[in-house]
């Protein structure tokens, strides 16, 4: 970071009283509630060359400033505090979901609306198909020195075609050598199953000669098994954006609800993000009709598979460390409930 410890100081204090307030923050309100050692002309001045720096903006009706993009980014990666959840608050989620247990799908959409109703945002949820496909078998064929094509065929007929370009050249034999391992490997397993860490590094212990060649390979290979997921999506607290002061605007709760309501659309975004707690802000999620808002997504897994994902949209004026707070202690709940209840009601012993 390039800013003073005195900028940062100020910023975070602007950003936090505007997450709380939703009112564009003057120097004399910041002198006021916040003890920043320095007087409002100091703050002032301080606030101007973080305007000129990107980090603040200036609304035409307010003499106040608001965070931009790049604060809350900085904020985000830098500044944020995660607010630990009391115990209380712990054991009332966990409840909560156990009670409704009864089985995946309806507990991740149980989950969506527990998250709705703590962040009052717009939450969502992502399940794999319960009829989920299988692979069948895996191609790859060159199409020059340095360019393949990697052909994933499930049993249900369903093929996909991803073009790659390699580091290095490898000749067919090593390419139909590393194809017949890699089917050998997947054969009969459903999409989510391929997607394990176990199986992953089961498969790289059986090629360690091919080293290379998998690393250029098996990231392609993860991301076309996501893109042939059949997924459902649920979605919960659609009408929060109501209370929310950046929708008194009606062209912009106009604009949200039917970017929301092209359920298509936004479930190809959700499924194509990074696995993990994942932030983007803004002009980052790539989309002209989320310029204005927050994507916060975490994913869960049962028995080690990697199954959906868990989240809510919301402007970027959002209480980001409570938020992923939130969703990472639903999304590791998820789990742990679930191996809890195959422990108690779904296993024999042998």
């Amino acid at each position: 970071m390039d800013l003073s410890e005195r900028k940062l100081k100020i910023l975070q204090a602007i950003i936090s009283d505007f997450i709380r307030s939703a009112e564009p923050v003057g120097s004399r309100t910041l002198s006021k509630k916040y003890d920043l050692g320095v007087g409002p002309a100091t703050i002032r001045n301080e606030m101007a060359d973080l305007e000129d720096d990107g980090y603040l903006t200036h609304p035409h009706t307010s003499a106040g400033r608001v965070p931009s993009e790049k604060a809350y980014r900085l904020y985000v990666n830098e500044l944020m505090k995660k607010r630990e959840l009391s115990q209380a608050e712990k054991d009332a989620i966990a409840m909560r979901l156990y009670d409704n247990a009864t089985e995946l799908e309806k507990t991740v959409q149980h989950a969506a609306h527990i998250l709705s109703e703590i962040t009052n945002l717009t939450s969502f949820a992502l399940t794999p198909d319960i009829n989920e496909d299988k692979l069948k078998f895996i191609q790859l064929l060159p199409l020059d020195e340095y360019t393949v094509v990697l052909m994933i065929v499930s049993e249900s007929g369903k093929v996909s075609d991803t073009t790659l370009k390699l580091k290095e050249y490898y000749n067919e034999e090593s390419l139909r050598i590393l194809a017949k391992t890699m089917t050998y490997n997947y054969k009969g397993r459903t999409l989510s199953e391929a997607l394990t860490v176990d199986i992953i590094h089961t498969f790289e212990a059986d090629i360690a000669a091919m080293n290379d060649l998998a690393s250029d390979i098996m990231p392609n290979f993860m991301r076309t098994l996501e893109d042939m997921l059949n997924v459902r999506l649920y979605m919960d607290g659609l009408t929060n954006i109501f209370s929310i002061p950046e929708y008194n605007d009606l062209d912009k709760a106009k604009l949200f609800m039917e970017m929301i309501n092209k359920k298509e659309d936004f479930t190809n975004k959700l499924i194509k993000r990074d696995n993990g707690v994942i932030i983007t802000i803004g002009t980052e999620n790539d989309d002209m009709r989320m310029e204005d808002c927050s994507l916060i997504t975490a994913t869960y897994h049962v028995d080690g598979k990697l199954v959906g994902k868990l989240g809510v949209i919301g402007p970027t004026r959002m209480k980001y460390g409570e938020v992923t707070s939130v969703i990472e202690y639903l999304t590791d709940n998820i789990s742990n409930t679930f191996k809890i209840m195959k422990g108690e009601y779904g296993e024999d012993d042998d």
